[in-house]
């Protein structure tokens, strides 16, 4: 497929998204258009797999369904949990749900059994953890969608059959990422339109880049990454990419966006058995344990609160710095717990708010034991304000390596200015992107711009990391000619004596001042 019906792809879904939405909130139709788009992928691609394994027998999915060959159906459906990880019936199938729109019926009890026949083909197969719920938030009676049952059936028949309309391409094997690109397009489409609640599921695709790039550098293959506040999966997916990633690991505590980093795995043709997404709060517990990665990257919550509860002093992932991050300021209990989860030979990248380099109490003394007991903190790189959704805040990007080759310095990078200013938002463009990955690699000093800053001078700074130390961006002011600028005076003022003496002629001669 072609990057213009790429575009066109985007577009179509977008289109539908947003204009049959009515007076909904972007966030709230959100997980229903995008729980819709994933049904219709889900529908196809058992269908397209079924039709391809019979045709040899000269049959089709329909056909065998239809008829009586019972040994037959059960090994089709076996072969589709072993090999999809799910399996749903031709009756229930999205192409059945617009014959039934075409008859002007009341299509709402047949979607909401289909989507539920999905789930339920998974209970006690090696895929249940990643199908089961996955459309528990598309709530079909809900009245967001219409006041009565036929405006509700009507919307969402809207809604299916202008989704019908468009080619989701999944004859072509190598288009499966356009899909997937696409899906990811609208949840970053969505997220521009949900103001703070954008930044619970989404992480900006520069900064997505940034973090892949960096913890991928020097690396050819990946065995697996990890991100502990994984949102809708987004940069867990660009960094699999980016690190030809074997597995994929993510922990979400929100349940619904839990829902949407799965279905963005499968969209990506990532296989049910070659991830590990699971649902709860990363902090309080824990779903890996002592499990390693190769590659951790995340984008938490910014001074979120914790329980800081006294059972974390004997918490493996935080015991050792002797103190706990703030009740009200997790950060460090975040990068606490994902350096736990980092194999010694990996790389850890996460956005934190500036907070993290400089404030006191608990918080420098977990900074100080990070720098001067681990020497993990590789490099801190700061990052232009107003570049995530739902808040202004400039922010860094902490990157943490347990086994370091430089390590006798910390690479500070100055990269606030770099940016340009679209809409409201403020955004990294490729050049951007580019000299921070540059300068990162080469651990190159640039004036203004980067600082190769010794422990030592680290350690006579009191621990404190705040870019400024060690970053000189201050720009001298061009002298002022005092002698141009009265010049200048004296020319306006030329100027305003004659436009007087105009003014009082012209009211001359209108006779609106005497004579």
């Amino acid at each position: 497929m072609s990057e213009e019906l790429q575009q066109k792809l985007r577009s179509q879904l977008w289109t539908v998204a947003n204009t049959l939405r009515g007076n909904m909130s972007a966030s709230d139709f959100m997980y229903f258009s995008l729980g819709f788009i994933f049904y219709k992928y889900l529908s196809e691609k058992i269908e397209l797999y079924v039709n391809e394994e019979l045709e040899a027998d000269g049959t089709t999915f329909k056909e065998v369904w239809a008829g009586n060959n019972e040994e037959l159906k059960e090994t089709v459906k076996s072969l589709c949990v072993e090999n999809l990880g799910y399996f749903v019936e031709p009756d229930f199938l999205f192409s059945t749900i617009i014959e039934a729109i075409g008859r002007k019926e009341n299509i709402l009890p047949q979607l909401e059994r289909s989507l539920k026949r999905i789930e339920d083909s998974t209970i006690g197969q090696e895929s249940e953890d990643d199908f089961g719920g996955l459309f528990s938030d598309i709530d079909l009676a809900s009245p967001k969608l219409g006041k009565t049952t036929d405006d509700k059936n009507q919307l969402i028949s809207d809604v299916l059959v202008a989704l019908d309309g468009i080619d989701f391409g999944l004859e072509e094997a190598s288009d499966i990422d356009i899909l997937g690109d696409a899906y990811e397009y609208m949840i970053s489409q969505f997220a521009a339109g949900a103001g703070k609640k954008a930044g619970e599921f989404y992480t900006p695709q520069e900064v997505s880049l940034i973090l892949a790039e960096i913890v991928t550098t020097g690396k050819t293959r990946l065995k697996n990454v990890y991100d502990p506040t994984c949102g809708s999966g987004s940069l867990l997916l660009r960094t699999a990419r980016n690190g030809k990633a074997d597995s994929i690991y993510g922990q979400e505590k929100n349940p619904t966006t839990f829902n949407l980093a799965r279905m963005n795995m499968l969209l990506h043709g990532v296989k049910y058995n070659d991830f590990d997404i699971q649902n709860g709060d990363t902090l309080e517990a824990d779903a890996f344990g002592d499990t390693q990665f190769d590659a951790v990257v995340a984008n938490p919550p910014f001074s979120a609160d914790w329980s800081a509860a006294s059972k974390f002093l004997s918490d493996d992932r935080f015991s050792k710095a002797g103190v706990l991050a703030p009740k009200s300021k997790a950060d460090y209990a975040f990068i606490l717990h994902m350096i736990h989860h980092l194999n010694d030979g990996g790389t850890m990248a996460c956005v934190a708010p500036h907070g993290v380099l400089f404030r006191g109490s608990a918080e420098g003394k977990i900074r100080r034991y990070l720098i001067e007991k681990r020497n993990c903190i590789d490099a801190v790189i700061g990052l232009p304000a107003n570049i995530f959704y739902g808040t202004s805040i400039p922010t860094c990007i902490l990157v943490v390596k347990k086994c370091r080759e430089e390590g006798d310095n910390i690479l500070f990078i100055d990269a606030s200015k770099d940016f340009e200013k679209v809409k409201t938002q403020n955004k990294l463009r490729p050049e951007h992107i580019d000299r921070i990955i540059d300068t990162y690699r080469n651990r190159r000093e640039v004036e203004k711009y980067s600082h190769l800053a010794s422990l030592q001078e680290i350690a006579d700074n009191d621990y404190n990391l705040n870019i400024p130390r060690y970053v000189d961006t201050f720009e001298e002011e061009e002298p002022i000619d005092i002698q141009a600028v009265m010049k200048d005076i004296k020319t306006l003022e030329a100027k305003r004596a004659d436009l007087d003496e105009q003014i009082e002629v012209y009211l001359k001669e209108l006779g609106l001042v005497k004579e």
